[in-house]
């Protein structure tokens, strides 16, 4: 069973090792019970636990029980498989965060650069479907001013020795930001620079920050997937970026290691649902007893259909309670 302190699982065919303290996170669960050999699921056999279910399936299990958190690869797929061996192991807990799929399935996040280039300036609108993302870019990029003399305008491409005024983004929204560069002429002369992390240039000229920019995001793992012009008028490019971000962990709660309360109120809250569909099956027997109807492979009025539209229980002539 053990070799210095170590327990040996076969699941499957596949062995796996780890501490007896790693498979007692939660006592309640088969493989804690399993230690004591209060399971007769789990045979032991030359010195190694023998279990008949998927290995493959089990790493994850075990990786949870280490961690206290699931955490899939990005092409995984396997979720209702995965969450009834959870059921299975009476690990609860984890089968709870298996039915947030859409929390643990990688997302496509979506980004978009607005590029207008009039004469000395060039104008910039970031869109992006992920916030968090657009407040660390917004964080990256820097706008200086500078107020130019009327005979240096011809060398504005050459940033003077003159102190530069920072100046905030203009943020619309969450998932959005503004900002220009160049020289502005309109009433008064004046020049912006923009400075994008980690390059502390300043430029001036919108077609290098463009490339600046379009560098910056794909170092950040972004994609181009297509360019357009929006506007042919007013000569407005956009850029459309993508990439797969991996969903972090969930962990259980704020659960501690070896703290059980998540997987006990879990486990409560499976017997009462257990409870509750031994009483209706029960009480429909019952009710055809005194009917004088056979209960030979009777079920519930409730069919299949019914279980898919409604989440209903529904039983056959056999009846799997403990949903492994």
């Amino acid at each position: 069973m053990s070799h210095q302190g170590v327990v040996i699982l076969n699941v499957g065919g596949l062995k796996f090792t780890t501490w007896p303290s790693t498979l007692q996170q939660f006592p309640e669960s088969r493989l804690a019970k399993m230690l004591n050999g209060s399971d007769r699921e789990f045979r032991l056999a030359n010195g190694e636990f023998f279990v008949d279910r998927d290995g493959v399936l089990f790493s994850y299990i075990l990786d949870f029980l280490r961690t206290l958190q699931v955490s899939l690869p990005s092409d995984f797929t396997d979720y209702q498989r995965l969450q009834r061996e959870a059921n299975f192991y009476e690990l609860y807990s984890m089968a709870d965060l298996l039915s947030q799929e859409g929390l643990l399935k990688p997302k496509v996040e979506i980004l978009e650069i607005r590029f207008v280039l009039q004469e000395t300036q060039a104008f910039f609108r970031v869109f992006g479907s992920c916030s968090a993302t657009i407040d660390a870019l917004a964080g990256c990029i820097t706008i200086f001013a500078e107020q130019l003399g009327g005979p240096t305008w011809n060398n504005h491409n050459i940033p003077s020795q003159k102190p530069l005024l920072p100046l905030p983004l203009e943020r619309p929204s969450h998932h959005d930001f503004i900002f220009q560069c160049g020289t502005d002429y309109s009433d008064r002369l004046g020049a912006r620079y923009v400075s994008i992390k980690p390059d502390h240039r300043k430029l001036i000229n919108g077609t290098n920050v463009l490339g600046l920019l379009v560098d910056v995001l794909l170092r950040e793992g972004f994609h181009l997937v297509s360019t357009r012009t929006v506007s042919a008028e007013e000569k407005i490019e956009c850029y459309c970026f993508e990439r797969t971000r991996q969903p972090d962990a969930l962990p259980i709660g704020q659960a501690q290691q070896g703290d059980a309360a998540p997987q006990t109120k879990a486990v409560q809250m499976h017997k009462q649902k257990r409870s509750l569909h031994e009483q209706n099956y029960i009480s429909n027997i019952d009710g055809r007893e005194q009917h004088g109807q056979s209960t030979t492979g009777t079920r519930s009025p409730c069919t299949p259909r019914d279980l898919w539209k409604n989440n209903q229980p529904y039983f056959s002539s056999t009846v799997n309670i403990g949903g492994a």
